[in-house]
This record gives structure tokens, C-alpha cells and sequence, in this order.
């Protein structure tokens, strides 16, 4: 006889506490009693947790940079280094965590540099790979910006690789993802490079 998979009915509640009702039930299905005093609260702080690590489904990161444009007559590089930042890896929702480095060279443009650093945190603080994460920092500045060109250069542990599988404890991933004169002209990526792994 074939079974149907049952789908997970909640009742009609808040978002969060439909969190917290489904992180009550995991803890049960781990083998422990939520009801217990050390995990009474628990339910509610992973909830808050959680709605947290994603707040930026909820932000336009288009939004963000177009709030801070501004016209200059500047066309060197512009490079903000060792922006610090915090995700969740979207196959084991395990942190990922590093340091970024943004570089452009405006034609027109230039923006606040404090939000590039935001820019960072809007794609970080949703579920995440490091590739794709990457790609979306340089795409979003290349389509807002109309710049030369865009570097970006992300450097991540995961602990997904630290905590089970093949618990490798010093790994480092590095991804990078160059547009425009970065992918095109070989002088202007090695200048780039330089100043990436360059000390501060």
C-alpha cells in the first residue's frame, strides 16, 4: 500500500511562534523534552535567532546602494578591505564566516562606502553558498553602479567542514568573481590581487 507524505499542518498563529512550535517539535524529534527548564526558552530564542541570520530576505539590496549614490569625478580603484561577515550555509544551516573584499572603479558613480559593508550583510544574513553569495555582491554593484568594472573576493571556514563530514579543522575557501576591466584586463586584476593579499 503507497503512503502519501502528510504535510505539516500548524494552526493559525504568528509567524514566530509558528518558529518556535517547529523548533520545539525538532528538539522532540532529537530525543529531547522542550518542556524540560534548560529548553523552555529555547523554542523562542532560536526563533528570534533565526529570524535574525535572515533578515535579509526581507531588505532590497538594490535599495541599500541606491540610497547612496553620489556623482564624482573619480576613476581609480576603490577598495574596501577585511569587511567582516556571518551566514548560514543553506545545505546543513551551519555558520559560515569571514572576511570580504570589494573593489570598483566608478565611471560615473561612486557610493557610501559604508554601504558596501551593507551590501555584504544583506546577501550574508540569508541561507547561503559561497559562490552564489559572491557573484551577487559584484552583480549588484555592476548593474547599480555602471562602473569600469567589479572585484570581489570572499574568504570563509565553514564549519560544516569543521564540525562533521570530514572535519577538516584549517580549511579556508576563497571564492572570487571579477566584471568589466577586472575579468578583462590582466593589469588591473593583478593590481587588485596585490591589494587583496596585501597587508593592511
Amino acid at each position: 500500500m503507497l503512503r502519501t507524505a502528510v504535510p505539516l499542518t500548524l494552526p493559525l498563529m504568528a509567524e514566530e511562534n509558528r518558529l518556535e512550535h517547529v523548533v520545539a517539535e525538532l528538539l522532540r524529534l532529537l530525543g529531547e523534552n522542550p518542556d524540560r527548564e534548560g529548553l523552555r526558552k529555547t523554542p523562542a530564542r532560536v526563533a528570534r535567532a533565526l529570524k535574525y541570520l535572515t533578515k535579509g530576505y526581507a531588505e532590497d539590496p538594490k535599495h541599500v546602494i541606491n540610497n547612496a549614490l553620489f556623482t564624482e569625478d573619480y576613476s581609480e580603484m576603490i577598495v574596501m578591505k577585511d569587511v567582516d561577515f556571518f551566514s548560514l550555509c543553506e545545505h546543513h544551516i551551519l555558520p559560515f564566516f569571514g572576511r570580504a573584499t570589494i573593489a570598483y572603479i566608478p565611471r560615473h558613480k561612486i557610493v557610501g562606502i559604508s554601504k558596501l559593508a551593507r551590501l555584504v550583510d544583506v546577501y550574508a544574513r540569508r541561507l547561503q553558498v559561497q559562490e552564489r553569495m559572491t557573484t551577487q555582491i559584484a552583480n549588484t554593484l555592476m548593474e547599480e553602479l555602471d562602473p569600469l568594472g567589479v572585484g570581489v573576493v570572499l574568504r570563509a571556514e565553514h564549519l560544516c567542514m569543521r564540525m562533521r563530514g570530514v572535519e577538516k579543522q584549517n580549511s579556508v575557501v576563497v571564492t572570487s568573481a571579477m566584471l568589466g576591466v577586472f575579468r578583462s584586463h590582466q593589469e588591473t586584476r593583478e593590481e587588485f590581487m596585490t591589494l587583496v593579499n596585501g597587508s593592511r
